[in-house]
């Protein structure tokens, strides 16, 4: 194998366009991490709204139990969020994605609308419902995720942030943490940005090897130059990353990371420190 690196780090976002949760471990599932964008908030037409149009949804932090999800954001009191329950079939759209859902329910919502100044309710995914990720970028390779933007996993790399950082501090910025661009697995090891170059990644786990398909790069819309601590938007982030991460794979779009899909590992378990193992696409 040309790379030998491992996981540095490992990350959920169990509401979409929410806070993250920094985990140790976490199952692999045919969508990608399990409870990974397993509910998403909408609005009153089922279409889901994100950071892109509020940015508040940043500030909204979820905290797994073993039988529920606790929202927390401020001013307000914390929602609890039952994993395992729902209330009535939904319709929603994500994307150009139509979609079986559940509502979780008018506290959910009112809770969601109160905080984020519309008329919001939350979603959870209809594990019965299969939303194919696009076959152009698998090379046929049936694959699925849940309220992902496209694709099950998305990989970062510590070499890549800091790259960009050390471009942030020469012209004056402030440093920005790994956050902002939202993926769940980071690794260490490998060059600034060789994540774009790599094939299958493949994962040492307790059982199966797991191997996640590196399949296509990670289009970036304004979501990081959001702070995650504050809400607020800059656009030094953005604008650097145009600087030199203009992809023309992705006609010209700035790009960091790489979407996945799973091949093989359902069921295993990533840990923080796990070896990760891959060769260069083009050898």
């Amino acid at each position: 194998m040309d790379i030998q690196a491992e996981i540095s780090r490992l990350f959920v976002y169990p509401i979409k366009s929410c806070a993250g949760i920094a985990l140790q471990e976490a199952v692999l599932t045919e969508t990608g991490l399990d409870l990974d964008r397993a509910w998403m908030v909408v609005d009153e037409h089922g279409e889901f709204v994100s950071q892109r149009e509020l940015p508040r949804m940043a500030l909204i932090r979820p905290q797994l139990k073993t039988f529920e999800m606790i929202l927390r954001a401020p001013g307000m009191l914390a929602l609890h969020v039952a994993i395992d329950a729902v209330e009535k079939p939904a319709t929603v759209r994500v994307w150009s994605d139509t979609c079986a859902a559940y509502d979780m329910g008018d506290t959910a919502a009112q809770w969601f609308s109160d905080f984020l100044g519309s008329k919001l309710r939350l979603v959870r995914f209809d594990p019965e419902h299969l939303r194919p990720s696009s076959a152009k970028w698998t090379q046929g390779i049936a694959a699925q995720t849940q309220f992902a933007d496209g694709f099950a996993l998305l990989v970062t790399s510590e070499a890549s942030l800091a790259d960009l950082n050390q471009r942030l501090g020469s012209a004056g910025h402030a440093e920005v943490g790994m956050e902002r661009f939202r993926p769940n697995l980071v690794l260490r090891g490998v060059e600034a940005f060789d994540e774009d170059r790599l094939d299958v990644l493949h994962i040492a786990t307790a059982g199966e090897a797991a191997q996640l398909g590196l399949v296509k790069p990670c289009a970036r819309c304004p979501i990081p130059n959001i702070d995650p601590l504050t809400a607020l938007s800059s656009p030094e982030v953005g604008d650097t990353l145009q600087g030199y991460r203009q992809n023309s794979l992705m006609n010209g779009a700035i790009t960091f990371g790489m979407n996945a899909i799973v091949r093989t590992g359902v069921d295993q378990t990533l840990r923080v420190g796990q070896a990760v193992q891959a060769d260069y696409v083009f050898g």
